[in-house]
């Protein structure tokens, strides 16, 4: 038997302020998770275990490919799931303890390990976050579409998901770099001090739990408001053949390509960040502290700018616009560098110029991810009209595992280009030569140009906006009456 349509449609409303904030704080889980992977696990790896970059790379991208699997099965599932909690909370409330637990491992690989064994642990510690995390950030971000079916309320509701996903990320970046890894007597560059690994993942770990938790019992009463399922098929080849059914959607293909692009993109800039701000610009100690808070600007300047930009031209050129404005912001200095018009390295000049680039540069390309991530919301609506069914948490699934791209491909990506461009192993800021610097510049601005423009070219090619949307809920409450 097919699963029927489902019994009431989400209601087309806007959230009251509690509600839309605990929603949002659920978020802090991925943001540190995401944090940690992209800007300190390649580092960690490579440049305070030993292991070669590009091997540290290719097993990160291995366990990614895991990914393609768990992430759709669990979205699947979650959407399958017929309990007095709904469809999401059972799945966000089993989610805790594993996230806490493989978190803390990864970061902690033991000592007696050889090259072998750090590496066969990083892939097992990776793999078993990254399905945690699953478990928890599926069905919990597949909520969206369920608490309004508003065109505009869903850019507002994902515009705050994105400022506590980057906010707890954002913070356990200045807790790294002013606390756990900061400078200290006999590490002048903090990042290599081990030890301190462990308290940022132990510091982690209890902010993702608390985030969770606090997330879930919030929106445990907006239960009874969302979507009632219906019925369902039983059986793996009635769910195997729902899937297929189901992402052969053309809006969210495009998504996916635009998301994997855009997605990649952030992944390398983080995986390479660390190198960028130690080698290239020489940071040290608190001028890290200023990297955090103008990455924090961009996102208050994308939470604000995203709606605006979604009703003024649409979610999809807007999207479009920003993924390549955003690349040519972050490109600016690094070109500058390479010709010889930038201020000196180190001189409050050229540290002033970098800042107001990567202000300019997040708040674009956090608009595109509010953006997408909204479009992703209403691809929903328009499957159901073909499939007649509601499967939020498998497409957000498939928005879940492009993210992840930021710290499987990213860093990939970036282990390749360290390798290409002839960086050492353990190095010292100063001492790594300079056209070792230019080449890495170089190698990221063309993989980077190029990454921008296929984004754009994809969101330019989504296929419906805000008047067939509304259309597809005037014919759907119209059935419901008739």
């Amino acid at each position: 038997m097919e699963p029927v349509r489902p019994l009431q449609a989400p209601p087309a409303r806007r959230l009251g302020q509690g509600v839309l904030l605990a929603y949002g704080l659920g978020a802090v889980a991925y943001g540190v998770k995401d944090s940690g992977f992209g800007t300190f696990l390649l580092l960690f790896y490579n440049q305070v275990l030993g292991l070669p970059s590009a091997s540290v790379g290719l097993v990160v991208m291995a366990a990614l490919v895991l990914d393609a699997f768990i992430d759709p099965a669990v979205g699947i599932l979650s959407d399958r799931t017929r309990s007095r909690w709904g469809r999401r909370h059972p799945w966000m409330y089993a989610a805790v303890v594993p996230i806490m637990a493989g978190w803390l491992l990864l970061w902690s690989p033991p000592s007696a390990l050889g090259q072998a064994g750090l590496l066969a642990w990083l892939f097992a510690a990776a793999i078993f976050v990254r399905a945690a995390v699953s478990c928890y950030e599926v069905p919990s971000v597949a909520l969206t579409p369920e608490l309004s079916s508003d065109y505009d309320e869903r850019t507002r509701i994902m515009a705050y998901r994105y400022l506590f996903g980057w906010a707890g990320g954002l913070i356990m970046l200045l807790a790294a770099y002013t606390l756990f890894l900061a400078p200290r007597p006999g590490f002048a560059n903090g990042l290599l001090y081990r030890p301190g690994y462990h308290g940022f993942a132990l510091a982690g770990a209890l902010a993702m739990g608390a985030a969770i938790l606090t997330s879930a019992l919030v929106t445990h009463r907006e239960i009874p408001n969302l979507p009632q399922a219906g019925a369902i098929a039983p059986g793996l080849g009635s769910a195997v053949r729902e899937l297929l059914s189901t992402v052969r959607n053309r809006g969210f293909v495009i998504l996916l390509l635009g998301g994997l692009c855009s997605y990649t993109n952030q992944g390398l800039i983080y995986a390479l960040s660390n190198y960028f701000y130690s080698y290239i610009w020489l940071f040290k100690g608190a001028q890290f502290l200023f990297v955090a808070l103008a990455l924090f600007g961009g996102v208050v300047i994308a939470f604000f700018a995203a709606k605006p930009l979604s009703q003024r031209i649409g979610k999809a050129r807007a999207a479009a616009l920003m993924a390549v404005v955003s690349y040519l912001f972050y490109a600016a200095p690094y070109v500058a560098r390479l010709l010889g018009w930038l201020p000196p390295v180190g001189t409050p000049a050229a540290l002033a110029l970098l800042l107001a680039s990567l202000v300019l540069s997040t708040g674009c390309g956090v608009s595109t991810f509010i953006l997408g991530s909204a479009m992703l919301a209403d691809v929903v609506e328009d499957s159901e009209a073909t499939t007649g069914r509601r499967n939020e948490g498998l497409f957000f699934a498939g928005g879940l595992f492009v993210q992840k791209c930021t710290s499987g491909i990213g860093i990939f990506l970036a282990g390749l280009i360290l390798a290409a461009a002839g960086f050492p192993a353990q190095a010292h800021p100063g001492a790594v030569p300079a056209a070792v610097l230019d080449r890495l510049s170089l190698i990221y601005l063309v993989i980077g140009g190029v990454l921008a423009g296929l984004a754009a070219i994809a969101f330019l090619r989504f296929p419906f906006g805000r008047d067939e949307h509304e259309a597809r809920l005037h014919a759907k409450a119209a059935i419901t009456v008739s």
